[in-house]
């Protein structure tokens, strides 16, 4: 026993206990410090993949850049750089219109638990993305599933219970997930026809204080289920609104701040083909950052054209592969100024047609033209290899104490900016310096 250090801190006595307590406090900050210069925040890049056990099981060809086919896509998008997967998880997508079904409205819960365990397998983040309907769930719909319906009075309470099911398989299946979206698109809030009528794209009734409520009441619920059964998971609010009306979503993350919605990360999407420049991103990200400098920013849905036109909107890049590309690279630069933005989701990256039989093995009903694979090659696109930018070390602390020091923010050592000096003890970023508060 002589020979153990703790039985030499006691042996010694209280007052050398304590003397021993505060020189090994003394180090580990000492050595905390030390290590700072190379901490990054954390980021996460990959893409949406719902449909690629699908797209596997009807034969679809795959290859890199060089025609070299892909045994393992997961590997393969790891190997490029890509962290992070979403998946998209419907009630019952049985019972989903024709058109959507065609469109790839598909991912039922075993679908789920199997290719979310293949993600979590590979050494990947899984982000499970609850659309909380039988079919697509966005800005123009976000019908209640059919069992939903069954008892309406009870819809909110049920949103807790399904979302907790689904997590507790998920558990079970060794697909927990890392990231949970609790609503697809909500701008205009969800589960339209329980007890709040809603038109499409409508200004959701004034946001009434009814709608709000109900609103609100599905979300805490959904969240509470994930804080129970994934308490590591962190929780997502996705709107749709950041490029093209700024002021509408800041307004939604006020009613929710007000209404106390337990969260974590603001998510949005952003094609340029329907909400144009990057430039109005960059805009409404700053809107953000302002207005909820505590919360950290992931775009969970983007995607460019490389052939065919796409939406109504001038993207500011030519239909061609290098300008796919260039829309990427300057997406990334664009994102890199935005120190609460840690996420970037290329939507429906693994859609690829090549080598399918159109009359009887396609996977959807009309190719989609902003994919990461050529439909007419099979080939992996130059955009693919260039998401891997967004995680190069060239953000967060790193930034913040050699390109910032006039900076006189304080900030979280994951990069995120804080409102005002913090009040909780820990380590902090300040003009450039490393702060401990106490």
């Amino acid at each position: 026993m002589e020979n153990c250090p703790i039985y030499s801190i006691f042996a010694v006595g209280t007052n050398n206990y304590l003397q021993h307590m505060k020189q090994f406090k003394l180090f580990l900050t000492a050595a905390l410090l030390s290590c700072l210069t190379s901490v990054q925040a954390q980021k996460y890049v990959g893409g949406d993949i719902s449909l690629l056990p699908t797209y596997e099981e009807h034969g679809a060809n795959y290859m890199d850049k060089d025609g070299k086919k892909i045994s393992d896509m997961l590997a393969f998008l790891k190997e490029q750089g890509l962290n992070a997967m979403r998946v998209r998880l419907f009630v019952d997508p049985s019972l989903a219109p024709d058109e959507a079904k065609g469109q790839g409205v598909r991912q039922d819960l075993e679908y789920v638990k199997k290719l979310g365990k293949r993600i979590k397998d590979a050494g990947l983040q899984f982000m499970l993305d609850f659309h909380y309907s039988d079919t697509w769930a966005d800005p123009g719909q976000q019908a209640t599933p059919e069992s939903f319906k069954m008892l309406p009075a009870l819809a909110e309470e049920l949103t807790h219970d399904y979302t907790k099911q689904c997590l507790k398989e998920l558990n079970e299946a060794g697909a927990t997930p890392d990231f949970i979206q609790t609503g697809n698109e909500i701008s205009f809030g969800m589960l339209w026809d329980s007890r709040c009528k809603v038109e499409a794209n409508s200004d959701w009734n004034g946001y009434t204080d009814t709608n709000w409520d109900h609103f609100t009441t599905v979300l805490k619920n959904a969240i509470q289920a994930c804080r129970e059964m994934c308490p590591e998971a962190k929780i997502i609010l996705h709107t749709e609104q950041c490029a093209n009306n700024p002021t509408l979503d800041v307004a939604f993350f006020k009613r929710i701040k007000d209404n106390k919605v337990d969260y974590d990360i603001i998510g949005t999407s952003y094609y340029p083909y329907y909400k144009g420049l990057i430039s109005n991103l960059d805009k409404g990200l700053t809107q953000l950052e302002t207005n909820f400098p505590d919360k950290q920013i992931m775009v969970v849905e983007t995607g460019c054209g490389y052939h065919y036109k796409m939406g109504d909107q001038d993207t500011g890049y030519p239909l061609t592969y290098d300008g796919q590309k260039d829309y990427t690279a300057d997406l990334i630069t664009m994102l890199k100024k935005h120190p609460n933005v840690n996420g970037l989701f290329w939507w429906f990256l693994e859609a690829n047609e090549y080598g399918l039989d159109w009359a009887t093995k396609r996977v959807t009903d009309k190719w989609y033209d902003a994919s990461l694979f050529d439909n007419e090659t099979g080939k992996a696109l130059p955009a693919l290899y260039e998401l891997k930018n967004f995680d190069d070390g060239s953000t967060g602390i790193r930034q913040i104490t050699t390109e910032n020091k006039l900076n006189s923010s304080w900030y979280s050592l994951d990069g995120r900016q804080l409102p005002d000096k913090p009040s909780a003890k820990g380590i902090y970023i300040k003009d450039g310096q490393k702060m401990i508060i106490k």
